[in-house]
């Protein structure tokens, strides 16, 4: 194992430039027309790839969150989950229309 590492570090040290270079430019002018969209190319893919992953991501997210508040419903009490409105009592009904009825 430690030989092959060896072997690929001198085919790495050892290589001619020319394999290191980019496809479409090598040895071009960095300011050439064809540089500059390979440029705007590379950074409209980059930009596209985390677009993509970052919308993946969010949905993963609120997929976990969902699940976790559905799992955490399902463990409470019923009790505990009943309506925010409750209906007014007797005593407060017949105070209501006691008021009611005592208006000029």
């Amino acid at each position: 194992m430690k030989t092959a590492r060896k072997f690929i570090a001198a085919g790495v040290m050892l290589a001619p430039a020319k394999l290191f270079a980019c496809a479409a430019c090598y040895g071009a002018n960095i300011d050439a027309p064809m540089a500059e969209g390979m440029n705007w190319a590379i950074l409209t893919l980059g930009v596209v790839v985390a677009t993509v992953l970052g919308a993946f991501l969010t949905f993963l997210i609120y997929s976990i969150r969902r699940s976790e508040a559905l799992e955490a419903a399902k463990q409470t009490p019923a009790a505990a989950t009943t309506a925010k409105w409750e209906a007014p009592s007797a005593a407060a009904i017949l105070k209501t229309e006691t008021l009611i009825e005592e208006r000029p």
